[in-house]
């Protein structure tokens, strides 16, 4: 069953599963999708659900109807399309393509050690051990656990600054939600002391889960001083602490980072 998902700078407000045939989207409270602001018209748009097909029609809206950041008069919606109204956010997801979408999604953004064009593990290591020093009041040159999806060798002196296995199990779970693009309303767990995410040459950070809570590094980019952004705003060269709703964007897509 496809669904829409509402949100807002980030934070999803609703989610409506596509039962019936018709969804009319707007300000008004007739509407079956109702976004109560008044950058929305009052009948804004319509998504009709033929068997497997959805479709969306713009209500000759005065602010128009957006698809992936283009306007729109009618499209056929797509699983990962994220639809724009006003201010807010409609991401559809079709659940018959999700779970191809979601290997998909880790073989274009996770990145592993050994693949053509992205950083080696030794490189991986040296930028979190640059990092993890102040942030965790540790040695020089100490840095969390690698564990990248595949078994990595990791140096004794990273180890010192591991989080115990009984400190990280009492870390609350957290997950990546993506937020925008082809892969939007896609979901990663967090379960790995150390997830490396970009694209190789574009750009590259890593989330490490450590004792004091889940933190993103900045580990590579294709231009200097092309830092992911937290809430809009450059980490830098420093490790940034993450909290819950907040919007990471990396390589041009953006994910919430939520903790359950």
């Amino acid at each position: 069953m496809a669904r829409l998902l509402l949100s807002l700078d980030g934070q999803v407000l609703a989610e409506y599963n596509m039962n019936k045939e018709r969804y009319t989207v707007g300000r008004l409270p007739d509407n079956d999708v109702r976004i109560d602001n008044p950058a929305v018209s009052g009948h804004h748009a319509l998504v009709i659900n033929i068997l497997n097909d959805s479709f969306l029609e713009d209500l000759n809206s005065t602010n128009g109807t957006y698809v992936n950041g283009k306007l729109i008069k009618k499209h056929a919606l797509q699983h990962g399309d994220v639809i724009t109204i006003g201010h807010h956010q409609l991401r559809f997801v079709d659940e018959q393509t999700e779970d191809a979408g979601a290997d998909e999604f880790e073989k274009t953004m996770i990145i592993r050690p050994g693949m053509t064009g992205g950083p080696s593990e030794q490189e991986i290591n040296a930028a979190v051990a640059q990092v993890s020093a102040p942030v965790l009041g540790a040695l020089p040159g100490s840095a969390p656990e690698v564990s990248h999806g595949s078994t990595a060798t990791v140096e004794p002196a990273l180890r010192s600054a591991t989080a115990t296995t009984a400190e990280r199990k009492a870390l609350p779970t957290a997950k990546l939600q993506v937020l925008s693009g082809a892969f939007a309303g896609k979901e990663l767990s967090l379960v790995k002391a150390l997830t490396t995410l970009g694209r190789p040459g574009v750009q590259v950070a890593a989330i490490t889960r450590r004792a004091e809570g889940y933190f993103v590094v900045h580990v590579e980019s294709g231009q200097a001083g092309n830092y992911p952004m937290v809430n809009g705003t450059p980490i830098g060269p420093q490790a940034r602490k993450l909290t819950d709703n907040d919007v990471i964007e990396l390589a041009g897509v953006k994910m919430g980072f939520f903790t359950t």
